[in-house]
């Protein structure tokens, strides 16, 4: 059956794409079933709403070549580069995109379409939102059994179409708002674009309906429904969607209103998600080594959303594989925390250790000298984060057969800095989203995080003091978020500014390598101030635990200039627009 619902999608997406004026469906008899027969039955019709999860990327580990998105932002280097110079990450940090070719979007140049790594962004959001424009417009007459079930999965539908509109906007800026089926004869030429906010008002429509409806939980607690979207997805998608709009790429005026409702949706949200017993996890480490469990009152209460992997490409398997340290194993050293990351995590004492650069090479950094910071030890005292995220060089990995281990990431040592991809290129491994203790690819149990609890927190604060100022409750929100890390709460009498950057920080190292740092320096517009090189650490052996370093610059990018804040829409799919037009700095 679900090849057949499958079968009758991609007739669907091809009348999309080819503007063909006759209904597809519109067949002889020859097995095939018609819309209207699947949404004359309750099971068929609740079949057609599951495969438009198929839509949803794998996210995680899976960007070419099987590695993470923060690669391709100032939170690290990737090591496929400069050995491999054909993959992903040295193409984007060569300057490789265009209209033609996005080095993020492999599958789509190759002409190709598998669930195991992501690609295709154009295409599959779109295909999510016809999907779900179809069933919602077809499921008003289907009879169900129980009316609930009818109502939840009319909800889930709307935030499905949400998830895919913010996810294409993200991408390449606003685009036509489309709520129902295109008739045979529509004419495609004729669409025309519309504006980021109109398209996140209509995000903030579809969540706002969702969040209304009864039938639609906050949380799964069965097995069979894990992967579904719940109210609580749709609290953090219009969270996300509304504190995009209200920032400076979207928001080039300034509007303080677009700020101040971007803090009342988040405000409404974080107050709704605690009161169904949504909460902070209590160990930062340890949360993301594991899944949320499937429960009524489940340990873990922060997870809002978790990516479901294809088959059995488990993202610890990947993380375990694609992100190797050379002496415990693996393929290769994928994504490494950048100097630029490690600077960026304040001293234990809640005093930023770093306060910028005095060369434009980040080569000479300015320390803050109220902080404790000692230039020689750089990785002692610092926040609990930073040691949950960032292997170092002779940091305790932990026992291996016995036998105590520690990372050698010095010029020479086992884990020592070299050129190819199978061993750091700065000095640092990535820790986060891998247990130590995981030894096996085959034992891990860590899944991507696409939404939690902890954005909603930070979401609030920034919204809450671009529009008001550091208020208490801006305060109240980073402080429960360092709280968590026991880390110390901020020094009260900040400025706005000081408070901006305040939060900018706390986003950076509480969500490091999920997928917000390449999404936030381009919403902030310091994407030229951030990501024209990333930098390491060269230690050398002196003697037992006794180590020399040295800042140097582990690779330099062409990647930061003002068209790349807003991908360019595939050429091929623009052709078939001609009232659009390109994206700036791509025409």
């Amino acid at each position: 059956m679900k090849n057949i619902v499958k079968h009758i999608v991609v007739v669907l997406f091809l009348a999309f794409l080819s503007s063909c004026n006759k209904d597809p469906l519109d067949i002889m008899p020859d097995g095939r079933l018609t819309l209207e027969e699947i949404f004359n039955d309750e099971l068929m019709a609740s079949e057609y709403l599951n495969t438009i999860y198929d839509n949803i990327n794998p996210y995680g580990s899976s960007y070419d070549y099987y590695t993470l998105l923060a690669g391709f932002s100032d939170e690290a280097h990737d090591n496929d580069f400069p050995q491999d110079m054909g993959r992903a990450p040295s193409r984007w940090y060569n300057g490789e995109l265009r209209p033609n070719w996005n080095p993020l979007d492999i599958q789509s140049i190759q002409g190709e379409s598998t669930p195991l790594t992501n690609g295709n962004y154009y295409r599959k959001n779109w295909i999510g939102i016809r999907q779900a424009n179809v069933f919602l417009a077809n499921i008003v007459d289907t009879r169900y059994t129980n009316p609930q079930i009818k109502a939840r999965l009319i909800a889930e539908a709307k935030v499905l179409r949400a998830f895919f509109y913010l996810e294409l906007i993200k991408m390449y800026g606003g685009m036509p708002v489309v709520d129902k089926p295109f008739s045979d004869d529509f004419r495609f030429e004729t669409l025309e674009r519309q504006s980021f906010q109109e398209c996140v008002d209509f995000i903030k429509q579809n969540c706002d309906e969702a969040i209304l409806e009864s039938a639609l939980p906050y949380r799964i607690t069965a097995e069979p429904d894990r992967g579904r979207l719940t109210k609580a997805v749709a609290h953090a998608i219009r969270s996300q969607a509304m504190l995009f709009a209200a920032s400076p790429l979207w928001n080039p005026g300034g509007e303080t209103a677009l700020w101040e409702a971007a803090a009342e949706a988040s405000k409404n949200s974080l107050d709704a998600l605690l009161s169904n017993n949504h909460q902070l996890f209590p160990d930062y480490e340890s949360y993301f080594y594991g899944r949320t469990d499937i429960s009524v009152n489940p340990a873990d209460c922060e997870t809002i959303f978790e990516i479901k992997p294809y088959r059995n490409q488990e993202f610890s398997q990947l993380m375990f594989v694609m992100h190797a340290i050379p002496s415990i194993g693996g393929e290769k050293a994928g994504a490494s925390p950048s100097q630029e990351l490690v600077d960026a995590y304040d001293m234990a004492n809640g005093e930023p250790a770093i306060l910028g650069y005095y060369d434009e090479e980040h080569l000479y950094p300015i320390i803050n000298t109220a902080s404790g910071y000692d230039e020689s030890n750089p990785y002692k005292d610092r926040d609990p984060r930073f040691y949950a995220t960032v292997w170092y060089n002779n940091a305790y990995y932990g026992e291996v057969n016995g036998t105590p281990h520690y990372i050698q990431s010095y010029l020479g040592g086992a884990d020592g800095i070299s050129n190819i991809m199978q061993r750091t290129r700065n000095g640092y491994y990535l820790r986060k989203f891998r247990d130590p203790k995981q030894l096996d690819v085959n034992t891990g149990t860590a899944r991507f995080k696409k939404y939690r609890l902890g954005e909603i927190y930070l979401n609030y604060a920034e919204a809450a003091n671009e529009a008001y100022g550091p208020t208490s409750e801006v305060y109240d929100a980073v402080d429960a978020i360092r709280d968590r890390a026991d880390m110390p709460a901020l020094s009260k009498g900040l400025s706005k500014e000081e408070m901006r950057e305040r939060i900018r920080r706390e986003r950076r190292v509480e969500l490091a390598f999920e997928e917000h740092r390449f999404w936030d320096t381009r919403r902030w517009k310091i994407l030229h101030t951030t990501d024209k090189l990333t930098t390491g650490m060269e230690w050398t052996k002196i003697s037992d635990n006794n180590f020399e370093g040295k800042r140097i610059i582990a690779g330099r990018r062409k990647s930061w200039t003002d068209n790349h804040l807003i991908i360019p829409i595939p050429l091929g799919e623009l052709v078939m627009m001609p009232l659009w037009e390109q994206n700036p700095g791509w025409e």
